[in-house]
């Protein structure tokens, strides 16, 4: 039996027993292991990982444990700049595009609200998923580490609350999204991009007090969902006001 001294950072001690968090514990293992089936095998996806040092040395995730390996694990700095050391993902997402599981419909919705490119399906399987992502540049957001250890996935982010309003919170801080927020750009229901429209082109789509009542509209160029600024509007306005809210 062998024996490495690991620590993990930040925010990867999320995935840790409550003993191993934010310190450094000696772990066994048996033959010569790549960093990363170590890593998963104690709970970290590789998607929340960004640096490794080994012996004060910066490796990757085919690195091979040997016997007294004094390991540091760092999460990803999508936001701070870890300069020449060898980082483990692609370079951070200046314009992020994301890629909901099944269970974060109400997060794509505010995703989608705050002007954010979201897709979400509760139809979409884990593989769809995965195809999605690598295709068109996506994170994947989940709240399930199967999904995110998964080895073809290569960014994704594991979700760690479970309040719809703060896990928004969550995913723009950690993303930081603060200056790329376009309230009200997005359908709700599809993703697509609102366009102003003219009340001559949908007037027999319009509710009759609508009709007499607002003139300023927005429809989806991908759904044709029509939008107005009615009491709907005026929530999601105040949704967003308590979404934008810097917490201490």
């Amino acid at each position: 039996m062998k024996s490495v001294s690991i620590r993990f950072y930040e925010e990867l001690n999320d995935f840790l027993r409550v003993e191993k968090r934010k310190v450094r514990f000696d772990q066994d293992f048996r033959g010569n292991p790549p960093a990363k089936d170590f890593i998963e095998s104690l709970g970290v996806p590789h998607t929340e990982v960004d640096l490794i040092l080994v012996n004060g040395l910066s490796v990757d995730f085919s690195y091979l444990l040997k016997d007294k390996d004094d390991i540091a694990v760092y999460p990803v700095f999508e936001s701070m700049d870890i300069g020449s050391l060898q980082h483990l993902r692609e370079a951070p997402l200046r314009q992020p595009k994301f890629i909901l599981d099944v269970h974060l419909g109400a997060l794509a919705k505010y995703l989608r609200m705050l002007g954010q490119d979201s897709v979400y399906s509760n139809s979409f399987g884990d593989v769809e998923i995965i195809e999605k992502s690598l295709n068109e540049g996506r994170a994947i957001l989940t709240r399930d580490t199967g999904l995110l250890k998964r080895k073809a996935v290569l960014r994704g982010y594991f979700v760690r609350n479970i309040y719809p309003e703060k896990q928004v919170k969550e995913v723009i801080f950690r993303f930081d999204l603060l200056n790329s927020i376009k309230l009200f750009t997005r359908c709700l229901l599809c993703n697509g991009l609102l366009k102003p429209g003219s009340k001559e082109e949908i007037l027999e789509k319009l509710p009759p007090n609508v009709r007499n009542n607002k003139n300023e509209f927005y429809i989806c160029e991908a759904c044709n969902k029509i939008y107005w600024q009615g009491s709907h509007w005026e929530n999601m306005n105040k949704l967003a006001s308590r979404l934008l809210v810097v917490e201490d």
